[in-house]
């Protein structure tokens, strides 16, 4: 899944995204028009922007938002370059260095994970009880992995390109070979392999080991941060909202809408993400626990591209500062929600707002 998210961006159709959009057709109040696409199928990881437009939170701050589910198929750069949609999901922190490098005109404006979901499996062993533990041991990969986190695991803990053995992102040679190590997805193979092989495997989440990456970060172009900033605000805003009360209060209102678009994502699976990502803090981790959901930092920035920049995978002169921006977060929005679900209250607004 990571492979194909990857690869799906890294064409570029050099042009600016779209400009906004408002529409005052109705008489009514001026509402802004956007359409996010993301970066892969309707799942859990997009939970709380669907669960922002379910709650009419995104109406509520003036926006008349679209979901776009992605896919392999669909190539989130060249939708937002060429006009077709607004806003993009972008899957880690590689995306907006990468569109940038290229000549894209994007931002990331938020990383709603705090935590890169990637992790390397094994089957439950003795030998093995950190990352530090498969240094010199077989481990299979996915072609993308050799130029995004394979070099820091290189860096931090002496790993050799002579390991890397092809992940096909087929599980049967893992669950068939007791001594295999593979990448995956926090919410994806870990739960796979126990419902198809049995077995509990142990999961090793490379954010732990301090992974200095972010994921799930909204994309904008640089015209809407320049001409309508407000809007860029407003969503960012609200879908900081629709992710507290995803993670943290009722999650059913956006799982419908998950469900909807994607019928092949099934309850089972919805819950057993949200629940990795309550327990893994993949959200509600390090700064965003005092400066709120979405937060980023230079100091992040600086440390995930001078480790990438060591391993060869981008040029030291390369200005990744333009790649992201911290002016719409940072802010403390949406902790008073926060506080109100780990209370067992529910934020005043919520009963009014739902459609």
């Amino acid at each position: 899944m990571l492979c194909a998210r990857i690869c799906g961006l890294a064409l570029l159709a050099l042009a600016i995204g779209c400009g906004p959009n408002t529409d005052t057709s109705s008489g009514g109040p001026q509402t802004t028009r956007i359409v996010l696409v993301t970066d892969w199928k309707a799942q859990a990881e997009h939970g709380g922007f669907y669960e922002a437009l379910a709650e009419g939170l995104y109406a509520k701050h003036g926006l008349r938002v679209t979901i776009r589910e992605g896919g392999a198929a669909v190539n989130v750069g060249q939708l937002l370059a060429g006009g077709a949609a607004d806003f993009g999901i972008a899957s880690n922190s590689f995306i907006p260095l990468n569109l940038r490098r290229e000549g894209g005109r994007f931002k990331a404006v938020m990383a709603v994970f705090q935590k890169d979901p990637q992790v390397l499996i094994t089957h439950p062993r003795s030998d093995i009880k950190s990352i530090a533990d498969m240094a010199g041991k077989p481990i299979m990969i996915g072609d993308a992995a050799t130029a995004t986190f394979w070099p820091w695991l290189k860096a931090k803990f002496g790993f050799r390109d002579s390991q890397i053995r092809k992940y096909t992102f087929n599980l049967a040679p893992f669950l068939v070979d007791k001594s295999a190590i593979q990448e995956g997805y926090l919410s994806s193979e870990p739960y796979a392999i126990e419902k198809q092989g049995g077995v509990k495997p142990q999961v090793f989440p490379l954010a732990d080991a301090g992974y200095p990456g972010y994921a799930n970060m909204v994309l904008v172009p640089d015209s809407w941060i320049t001409s309508k900033p407000e809007a860029v605000q407003a969503f960012v805003d609200a879908t900081i909202e629709g992710w507290s009360d995803y993670l943290y209060g009722d999650p059913s209102p956006g799982n419908a809408l998950i469900k909807k678009d994607n019928p092949e994502m099934t309850d089972d699976l919805i819950a057993q993400a949200i629940d990795k990502m309550r327990e893994y803090g993949i959200a509600l981790s390090g700064d965003a626990e005092t400066l709120g959901i979405g937060a980023m930092s230079d100091a992040r920035w600086q440390a995930f591209f001078s480790t990438m920049a060591d391993g060869g995978v981008y040029p030291r002169d390369f200005n990744y500062r333009n790649a992201y921006t911290l002016q719409f977060i940072n802010k403390g929005h949406g902790m008073d929600r926060l506080a109100a679900f780990k209370s067992g209250s529910r934020p005043r607004d919520i009963n009014t707002i739902r459609q």
